[in-house]
């Protein structure tokens, strides 16, 4: 019997220039908005939860019991010379997992959101959420919630210039953060004149407390645990929000530049987790527990957990320093305690546990490796699997499975491209991963991959909240009128679309249509299923395996400064961690590099330098410590070069005739020096 088509068409027949719009088959006629009848803004989603399922455990967490700290000596190479020197390696042991019930985490965030009264926080204020991700983090943002505040997000990574920015931009009156955190918020506050409460929680240095104290006195300062006191003292009413009525100002991860605040109404993000809840009600259970360890500033895991708080899903809190037990001493890491039937993560995660199982078959023998080979081939013979798939679980398979603690179902990647490879070997060996698709501006997923229409290097379906077009992007031969799929850039709308961008009228416009089309810069493809592949970037923007943007225009503008650069095209793809570069050299300098540090035999020429492993390694590490000079994330430093002494010209078309790099021209004529170090 054929499968129900994913998506259907809706609206014009003939549209010019773009495909019809599709909508998930769940909601052809009306876009969903509510996960349950009733609920509309974020305080309705807990206060029913907490009736729905009031004795079950809503979320988890581990306590420190010690960190064992362990100095090992590690040599280095300095300016070409071997050095060591003593590193100080940190393991922790935690205890098992603790739990909130739904009733008592609805009567936590009322503590809180009482005490955030009781300081004289009021309606449209807005407050920060600077934290890692933790049961916290949730309780704040439901708090604010509750007496109509926004919260503004900051990844607890961030530094100085960018927690500056996302505290300055919303003008927010209070931060909530961590212990750790404090030392750079105190790097700040001498420069945010609307900041007056700061909550942490868990052991801070009084050092630090007395430097914010020394440098802002008005500034008042208290823990986590001194507001939920004073939110014992007297109850509050609820301010209830209108779902119209901005819930989060989420900023972006400022990749580009200064982070972008994406408005989300409460409109918006229950909207989301309707759709989400929708397409997958019929695959998930109030019986699901869900790991909960990528940072909670990004939409992918604050739609996830608000959607397991709806359904009545267990969340167990980790951190990616203890997920597995690499870091663990006299305990397992979060994954194997908490035993969870469903994981998010990035591809990064996905890629890392793949590769941790391939090294631990490897570390097995030789045996052992040809019975895992042998079981996989066995997984992925549609006809061998029917008959011996259940064998190969039970005997191969199942061990792997407990890494995860055993009792995973499914595995749901989101953030960026995974690679078939990844996605094909973890649905064989370990649990079936399923790929999703979103950004900020959607308020997460607008497309997941259900269970039903499981395949490869696909992002699934329409989720039932937003509806999807694809737009001719000419300039690229992406084309509606593409056969057998159409193409083109994603547009979608829909209920859990953002509005805009806080206090950026210009982006908002760029990026949005007067009939609220927001465009993705993604290029997709409708598959004759009706599900969505996504296949390229619009711009020369591309998201890493982690889930992050780099601009490749930017790096390329540092890294032309190297010496040993004549001119250099930085390329990376969504399978891999970080970028390479294709370098036409620089002969003069090369030659001169090459002569005194004695990389080979004397009188090579160029071409000849350019074969030689040692130019290779001593122009990538002169090119590492250009970007580390220039202050570069990890992301941004390259992961490998191919090296050139063709000049790149606008005859040979390697560059326009205004010097622009003509990339596909580049990447189609170094593609097999690319893929013999790239990934």
């Amino acid at each position: 019997m054929a499968m129900q088509p994913a998506s259907v068409e809706i609206g014009d027949e003939n549209p010019q220039g773009e495909t019809r719009i599709r909508r998930s088959f769940i909601s052809p006629d009306k876009l969903v908005t509510e996960p349950i009848p009733g609920i509309h803004v974020l305080p309705d989603l807990l206060v029913q939860s907490a009736k729905d399922f009031p004795t079950a455990n809503a979320v988890g967490w581990r306590e420190l019991i010690q960190l064992h700290k362990e100095t090992k000596t590690v040599t280095k190479v300095i300016g070409g010379k071997e050095v060591k020197e003593d590193k100080i390696w940190e393991f922790y042991e935690m205890s098992d997992y603790k739990y909130w019930t739904y009733s008592q985490l609805l009567e936590e965030v009322s503590k809180i959101s009482n005490g955030l009264a009781e300081l004289g926080l009021t309606k449209d204020q807005r407050f920060n959420i600077y934290s890692a991700t933790k049961p916290s983090w949730q309780v704040m943002a439901h708090a604010c919630s509750r007496r109509s505040i926004t919260f503004a997000t900051a990844y607890d990574s961030l530094g100085v210039a960018g927690l500056e920015h996302s505290v300055n931009e919303p003008e927010v009156v209070g931060i909530f953060t961590n212990a750790n955190l404090l030392g750079t918020l105190a790097a700040i506050v001498d420069k945010t004149p609307t900041l007056k409460y700061v909550i942490y929680d868990e052991q801070a240095d009084e050092r630090v407390l007395k430097k914010i104290q020394d440098t802002r006195s008005d500034i008042r300062i208290i823990t986590y645990d001194e507001l939920r006191q004073l939110g014992e003292t007297k109850a509050h009413e609820i301010v209830r929000p209108e779902p119209s009525d901005i819930a989060c100002i989420m900023y972006t991860s400022g990749s580009t530049g200064a982070p972008k605040g994406v408005l989300l109404s409460h409109l918006n993000l229950i909207s989301s987790v309707a759709g989400v809840r929708t397409l997958l009600q019929d695959f998930m259970s109030e019986d699901e527990s869900v790991i909960a360890y990528l940072p909670l500033a990004h939409i992918l895991e604050f739609i996830v957990e608000l959607t397991s708080l709806s359904m009545g899903v267990k969340i167990g809190y980790g951190s990616v320093k203890t997920l597995t037990e690499a870091s663990m001493r006299n305990c397992s890491g979060d994954i194997k305690t908490f035993r969870p039937s469903v994981m998010v993560g990035v591809p990064a995660v996905w890629e890392l546990i793949r590769k941790g199982i391939l090294a631990k078959v490897k570390a097995g023998g030789k045996v052992k490796q040809s019975i895992f080979n042998a079981a996989l081939a066995v997984k992925r013979n549609p006809i061998l699997s029917r008959i011996g798939g259940g064998l190969m679980d039970t005997v191969v398979f199942n061990q792997v499975r407990e890494q995860t603690g055993g009792n995973l179902r499914y595995a749901i990647s989101g953030g960026a491209a995974l690679s078939k490879e990844t996605q094909e070997f973890l649905s064989k060996a370990l649990v079936s991963v399923l790929q999703g698709y979103g950004l900020t501006e959607s308020c997460g997923m607008c497309a997941i991959l259900s269970p039903n229409y499981m395949q490869y290097e696909c992002v699934g379906v329409p989720v039932p909240s937003t509806e999807i077009k694809l737009v001719d992007a000419p300039e690229t031969g992406y084309l509606s009128t593409n056969v057998p799929n159409p193409q083109g850039e994603v547009w979608i709308r829909g209920p859990s679309v953002s509005k805009g961008y806080f206090k950026r009228e210009d982006i908002t416009k760029e990026s949005m249509t007067d009939d609220g089309w927001f465009k993705t810069g993604d290029i997709a493809q409708w598959n004759q299923d009706g599900t969505l592949s996504i296949i390229d970037r619009k711009k020369n923007l591309v998201k890493l395996a982690g889930g992050e943007y780099i601009a490749l225009e930017k790096l390329e503008s540092i890294y032309k400064s190297c010496s040993l650069v004549g001119n250099l095209c930085v390329h990376a793809d969504a399978t891999a961690n970080r970028p390479m570069a294709i370098v036409f050299v620089h002969e003069k300098n090369l030659g001169l590099a090459y002569e005194e540090l004695k990389l080979g035999e004397s009188g090579k020429s160029i071409s000849e330098m350019c074969l030689n492993e040692e130019v290779e390694k001593l122009v990538l590490k002169e090119l590492l410590a250009t970007g580390k000079k220039a202050g570069f994330k990890p992301l941004e430093l390259l992961q490998s070069v191919v090296l050139t002494d063709e000049e790149w010209t606008p005859e040979n078309g390697l560059v326009t005739a205004a010097q622009k790099l003509n990339r596909k021209k580049i990447l189609d004529h170094y593609a097999e020096a690319v893929k013999k170090v790239y990934p």
